[in-house]
């Protein structure tokens, strides 16, 4: 990488930066001189308010006819102000509505209603990363949602956002905790690792690493607690793109095999200074609770187990029924653990405005949030963003600058509850004494309590910043850069003090542990580019070059103290008497990348588009650093031939196909080489060095070949439009650990393999406006997903150690299970069949019966309704799938069970649904309830359909007030519609806390 030439063109960059702003000083003289003489007859100045009958409308164009030097721009109010002429002519105009006249004819306020022109909304453009093109004229596959669906919907997260709204991409939750991370699959699973299927983020066109920022030690049950997404406020997001085939992410090389997220920021618009501010609050629960055995059918279970293994004596440790506990106690563990009310408090406040040249945004928000435990856990998160966006008189001069700053502050327990209030014996003693001190009922139980002084806590300071220089050379030719940095600064502490021990151990503070995780991530990009076009023949053809160089450094340091004179000093890691560091790394990433994209347009109906990139990633071997990826996308506007022209109905057609090739090179840093860690054993008083992976120079890029088709439709003016499209991904040149013989010492090499996987499906997306009359519209937005995942080839999988984990031909999320047969009616023990009918009944030759988990089909149902200054939008979301369930053991053991386990066998001949209850002593009975939890038996039906979101809001009429006062009400997971009946179907990870139901309500003032 040649740093120093580019060194050179950041200067030829700056001159054109101080050229720019020459010109626009000689272009505003010039244009000075110019209006001076431009009107000369009598005017008077009309005011007014522009609104599409229940809001107002900013950044409406009132034009004067016929000069249209004269125009104004509405305000955040939708209001404006242009001198006129009495006799003149407004032409007002706005994307999205229909153009409107109107006659001044002497009056100095008039109020215009536009009408809604759903046949523009194929103008919008889209935004696709590295250009911009118009929703009619697109060749690729891109989802598109706006800050009007993201600002109805009281989350934390972006990715939350997306949440059965966009086809073809798959978003779950992956816990309920505040803060918590998000499992994303755009069109399926492509690499056989799980950390490789994660898409690209760009966040005002700045590349946003996925990375999770925590470490196992320190995160324990919460791997996914920190998100760095976390980091980005949703309220000043302006658009999420997602581009999904080859045309549209193979111009993002080696990062667009799983998907390109892009995230825009809102910026400032032109017209008089407002300021919003918005103030809610709210309230969050868990969803929904197993249904459990109460205190007497728990203890007829377990007094039942015991008379089945022939026990008459109840052992000393079986203190629920020898008499210990209170056999009359009956506490519902569900609701004391996780029963509370998470409460939400969130402020923002916005400043915006400027002139038709310059224009600003400054934002800043503060958001708490405390969770469903016992305890005073919290989390709190502010930020501030900042915009200035300018260009110059003559137009060909223009700057873009954005920041972002956030700070995250999050208190949690150490460990996750949900298991033991699942699990717990519901007549188990209360957890505080009369004097409110802890309860340990004579050393009989782990008090669950005890836990929540061992605190998980972590800070992030998070950075970003994008500018974005301009020059228009000529009306063919645009120059521009963009440079771009990122910083985040991590610290996660874990602590495990003394006092979470029985006291009767006598444990003080030198058992005492800290676990303390200090990560730094920071990234600058630098992006020059080049666009060309010009007509040719009857078509416009557009050229883009460009480069990017990338650098980004990542340190982590894991280390652990035990053994503190006092708790009071367990956060400080120089009081312990024994340090060890867990883990120290420092990667250093560097990326280059040359791309192109040459796009022609015949006749505004015939549109090819190409797109290619070179790219050089640090990640590889010599030799194997550099790889090439291109795509091709076509589109035929059909409803513009002539032949269309009769069809009165067909207000727009077109066909798009596409293919091409994208890459992945997310197996992190220096896999390739011979690598060593700190082995934190000591040896003659030093510490060794221990191996940790093999050279192996052959290191090389996975590759997905995409191919699409699709057709986009719309009807009666483009009132009801659907679109469908079919893809089908194949990704090969697998990066995984091949397994090695354990003499050598390490478990697998990491390698490309052979093997390939292949995703395909159809999608479809269907918009209508039911209703457009008058004051009132009524708007529905569906989509809909059918996707297959399975893989295709994998040279010696039957002696791999991934033969009980993949079967070809199979899809990757797939479980293996043994075959459920029934329950011998004898002996009330389960049965399962002999696959290999080899006589006896084993996982390698009878867990071979293969669930899929992968849902059938998902999608979402989105309804906007309005009427004057009400709004109602709700969302409907919904899947087709199986869920697999891990019940702790056998029932009849010391645990609590649902509460459909009272239909177990009692007797010789019983016809049940459950085997015998055993206390542990039947061991045929213990080894075949383990089997029934990996079995077929085990599979439920976990289709639901759920209000996902919903939205209530009124615009007070406030006549005569320069203040617009909005109310507004939001839910979250409200209603769940579904025949699953162990908790959340949506939700898969056992053992911990689910998504919660959440219920706000807020004001906005604008003023």
């Amino acid at each position: 990488m040649n740093y120093f030439s580019f060194y050179k063109d950041g200067k030829a960059l700056y001159c054109l930066f101080f050229t720019g702003i020459l010109l626009s000083f000689s272009s505003s003289i010039a244009g000075n001189s110019k209006r001076h003489y431009t009107f000369s007859y009598q005017q008077h100045q009309v005011r007014g308010t522009v609104s599409d009958g229940t809001a107002p409308l900013p950044g409406v164009t009132v034009a004067v006819k016929g000069r249209g030097n004269n125009a104004a721009i509405t305000d955040y109010n939708g209001q404006y102000s242009i001198n006129v002429s009495p006799n003149d002519t407004l032409l007002v105009s706005f994307l999205g509505f229909k153009t409107k006249l109107v006659p001044v004819r002497g009056n100095s306020k008039i109020d215009i209603k536009l009408e809604y022109d759903t046949t523009t909304l194929q103008e919008v453009r889209v935004n696709a990363g590295y250009y911009s093109v118009k929703e009619s004229e697109r060749t690729g596959s891109i989802a598109r949602i706006t800050s009007k669906d993201i600002e109805t919907q009281p989350v934390t997260n972006v990715l939350a956002t997306m949440q059965g709204r966009m086809a073809g991409v798959s978003i779950i939750q992956t816990t309920g905790v505040p803060g918590g991370g998000f499992d994303i699959k755009i069109r399926g699973q492509n690499s056989l690792r799980a950390e490789g299927n994660a898409p690209l983020y760009v966040i005002d066109g700045v590349p946003y690493s996925s990375d999770t920022v925590g470490h196992g030690q320190t995160a324990t049950l919460f791997p996914t607690l920190t998100s760095p997404l976390n980091g980005i406020n949703p309220d000043q997001v302006e658009s999420i793109e997602v581009l999904k085939d080859a045309d549209a992410t193979s111009i993002y090389g080696s990062r667009g095999a799983n998907g390109v997220v892009l995230i825009t920021t809102k910026k400032g618009r032109s017209g008089k200074t407002t300021f919003t501010v918005n103030a809610t609050t709210g309230a969050g629960s868990v969803t929904k609770f197993i249904k459990l055995m109460d205190t007497s059918q728990y203890l007829a279970m377990r007094r039942q187990a015991y008379a089945n293994d022939g026990v008459t004596t109840y052992p000393a440790s079986a203190y629920d029924v020898n008499g210990k506990w209170d056999q009359n106690r009956y506490t519902d563990w569900q609701k004391e653990l996780l029963g509370g009310t998470s409460v939400f408090t969130d402020l923002q406040g916005t400043v915006s405005g400027g002139s038709q040249n310059t224009n600003f945004l400054l934002s800043g928000n503060y958001h708490t949030e405390t969770t469903v435990y016992p305890g005073n856990f919290l989390y709190k998160k502010g930020g501030s963003q900042f915009s200035l966006n300018h260009r110059s008189e003559n137009q060909k001069f223009k700057i873009q600058f954005s920041t972002g700053y956030t700070v995250q502050d999050n208190d949690q327990p150490s460990s996750d509850l949900t298991i033991v209030a699942q699990t717990l014996a519901p007549n188990a003693p209360a957890l505080y004494n009369k004097d409110g001190s802890l309860n340990w009922e004579g050393s009989t139980w782990q008090n669950p309590l005890a836990n929540l002084p061992a605190k998980f806590e972590s800070k992030s300071y998070d950075f970003l910043a994008n500018t974005v220089l301009t020059y228009e050379i000529t009306e063919k030719l645009l120059i521009k850069s963009s440079f771009g940095y990122s910083d985040l600064r991590h610290t996660e502490t874990r602590i495990s003090p003394s006092t979470i021990y029985d006291p009767k151990l006598n444990y003080n503070s030198s058992y005492s542990t800290l676990f303390l995780n200090n990560t730094s991530r920071n990234s600058w990009i630098v992006e020059p580019q080049v666009a060309w076009n010009s007509n040719l023949s009857a078509g416009k053809l557009e050229l883009l070059l460009g480069a990017t160089f990338q650098d980004q450094s990542t340190d982590q340091l894991v280390q652990s103290g035990t053994g503190f004179p006092s708790n009071s000093l367990i956060y400080n890691l120089s009081s312990a008497t024994t340090v060890r560091a867990v883990a120290d790394t420092e990667t250093l990433y560097k990326y280059q990348a040359f791309f192109g994209r040459a796009n022609y347009n015949y006749k505004e109906r015939y549109i090819l588009n190409l797109t290619a990139r070179r790219d050089g990633s640090s990640r590889f071997g010599p030799g194997n650093q550099f790889a090439f990826f291109g795509a091709a996308g076509a589109a035929w506007l059909f409803s513009k031939e002539n032949f269309a022209k009769g069809l009165h109905w067909l207000s727009f057609g077109k066909l798009r196909a596409s293919y091409g090739t994208t890459g992945s090179d997310q197996i992190g840093d220096y896999k390739f080489l011979d690598t060593y860690s700190v082995s934190g054993v000591l040896y003659n008083g030093n510490v060794g060095l221990q191996p940790t992976s093999l050279y192996n120079p052959n290191f090389a890029w996975e590759t997905n070949r995409k191919l699409e088709a699709a057709i986009e439709t719309g009807f009666l003016q483009d009132k009801l439009f659907l679109t469908a499209a079919w893809y089908r991904n194949r990704s090969s040149n697998q990066l995984v650990g091949i397994p090695m013989a354990s003499t050598t010492g390490f478990q697998s090499l990491q390698s490309n393999l052979d093997a390939e996987v292949e995703n395909s499906g159809l999608e479809f997306t269907l918009r209508t406006v039911n209703l457009n009359k008058g004051a009132f519209q009524w708007i529905s937005n569906l989509n809909i997903s059918f996707s297959k995942n399975k893989l295709l080839s994998f040279p010696g999988l039957e002696g791999s150690t991934y033969s009980q984990r993949y079967r070809i031909n199979k899809p990757l999320n797939i479980v293996l299970l043994y075959d459920y047969k029934a329950i011998d009616p004898l002996t009330g023990i389960y049965q399962f069949n002999d696959l290999n009918n080899d006589g006896k009944i084993t996982a390698a030759g009878d867990k071979q019966i293969i669930c899929d988990l992968n849902p059938e089909y998902f999608g979402g149902l989105q309804n906007q309704l309005s009427y004057k200054g009400i709004k109602l939008d709700f969302l409907f979301q919904f899947a087709s799938q199986k869920n697999y369930n891990y019940p702790v053991g056998p029932a009849g053991q010391m645990y609590n069970q649902p509460e459909k386990l009272k239909d177990s066998w009692q007797n010789p001949g019983d016809t049940a649904s459950y085997q015998i209850f055993t206390a542990g002593y039947n061991a045929a009975a213990v080894t075949a309830g383990s089997r029934f939890s990996e079995s077929t038996a085990a599979v439920s039906d976990a289709s639901f359909i759920r209000l996902k979101n919903i939205s209530l809001s009124y615009d007070l009429p406030l006549t005569g007030f320069k203040t617009q006062c909005r109310l507004f009400a939001q839910g979250q997971n409200l209603l769940t519609f579904t025949k699953y009946k162990d908790g959340d179907p949506e939700f898969i990870s056992t053992g911990f806390l689910p998504p919660l139901k959440i219920m706000t309500f807020g004001i906005q003032l604008t003023f």
